[in-house]
Parts: C-alpha cells; sequence; structure tokens
C-alpha cells in the first residue's frame, strides 16, 4: 500500500476496533469496479435504445441489479422486461469487465488483518454468480463466514433486511456490526439495522 492507502487502513482499524463483526459491501467498497459496472448499465441502456447518465448508478450503489433496472426503466419512461435487462447487464459486466477488477486495497488489507479476530460478512446487492467472480479476481473466496447478496432477503439495500440477516447469520447483535460502504443506500440500510458504519471512500 501507498502512503495514502495505509492511512486509511489505519482508519479503519481505529474504527473497527470496538466491534465484534465487520460487514463489507463488494463493488466500490472492497471491489475497484463502480466504472465499470457504469459502463455495463450504459451499454445495456444503449441497447434499448436509451442514453443513461451513469451518475445514476453511483445514486443508487447497492441496490439489486433488477431494482436499478426497473428504476432506469421508471425514469426514462421506457418499457422494457426488467429480468431480462438485468441478465444482460451481468452479461456484459463479465464478458468485458470483470477479469480486470482490482482491489481497494486498504480495505481488502483490513478485511484479510481481521480474519480470525472478528466476524466477517459479505453484504450485496449483487447476484451471487457475479460475485463468486468478482470474490476470486480479488483473492476474497472463503475469507467470510456469511455472503448475504440478491435475492437472499425480500428487499435489497436500502432496506437493513440484509445486514440483519447477515448479523444472524453470524450469530451476533446488530449492534455489534460495523458496515463498510461507499453509497448512501448501504449507509441507509445500516442505520436502519441498528448498525454503525464507514464510508470507506469518504475516509
Amino acid at each position: 500500500m501507498n502512503t495514502i492507502s495505509l492511512e486509511k487502513y489505519k482508519t479503519l482499524e481505529e474504527k473497527s476496533a470496538n466491534y465484534t463483526a465487520l460487514l463489507y459491501d463488494v463493488d466500490g467498497t472492497l471491489a475497484d469496479n463502480m466504472h465499470a459496472h457504469k459502463a455495463a448499465y450504459v451499454a445495456v441502456a444503449e441497447e434499448y435504445g436509451v442514453k443513461l447518465d451513469p451518475n445514476i448508478v453511483e445514486e443508487l450503489a447497492g441496490w439489486p441489479t433488477i431494482d436499478v433496472a426497473q428504476e432506469i426503466s421508471t425514469r426514462y419512461q421506457t418499457i422494457f422486461d426488467i429480468p431480462t435487462f438485468a441478465k444482460r447487464k451481468s452479461a456484459i459486466f463479465i464478458e468485458r469487465f470483470i477479469r480486470d477488477t482490482q482491489p481497494v486495497d486498504y480495505v481488502l488489507a483490513h478485511l484479510l488483518s481481521n480474519i480470525g479476530k472478528k466476524k466477517i460478512g459479505i453484504v450485496s446487492g449483487g447476484s451471487r454468480s457475479t460475485l463468486a467472480i468478482t470474490l476470486d479476481v480479488i483473492g476474497l473466496t472463503d475469507k467470510f463466514e456469511t455472503l448475504v447478496c440478491a435475492g437472499d432477503t425480500p428487499l435489497g439495500k436500502p432496506s437493513p433486511q440484509p445486514f440483519l440477516l447477515a448479523a444472524k447469520n453470524l450469530g451476533v447483535d446488530p449492534t455489534e456490526c460495523l458496515v463498510f460502504e461507499d453509497g448512501d443506500p448501504g449507509v441507509q440500510g445500516a442505520i436502519a439495522a441498528g448498525m454503525g458504519w464507514v464510508r470507506v471512500d469518504q475516509i
């Protein structure tokens, strides 16, 4: 890690000292890939004749892909099959971008340094199949105790449901969990779940 990353890593260590469980988002938090997700959404929207503003992806960071697809349909007043749009977006992301994913070094280092010290969970709005590839690429397969992703709860972020399920799976009280996120929806979910939170992109 460079000097800046090392300082950010130390900040994460300080903030997490008094928590029992650590819950990490993936896209934009552990994986430096939001630019790739934006590009994939723009590409599939173009196939439907929609000129998508990529900033919508940042705004909805953490939402399940199918919910983002529904929001795009609503905002752009374009009717398309939502599940098909979501699957196509995921396919473009995997085909064109996923193998080039780099980790967010200070967040990855923080997770790895806490293995065996704290309970570790992954809470993402991504699909299980896509997440499996991303986590493999950045070297995190089997480095966590629970994975909660799109479809595991009736509602995704910003609902607290994914975070509460992760806490239940880890056998800890929600107040003992610290959530690491890069977007407002995830933070809203963490707050609603009664958990601590850190915006890793703002430290």
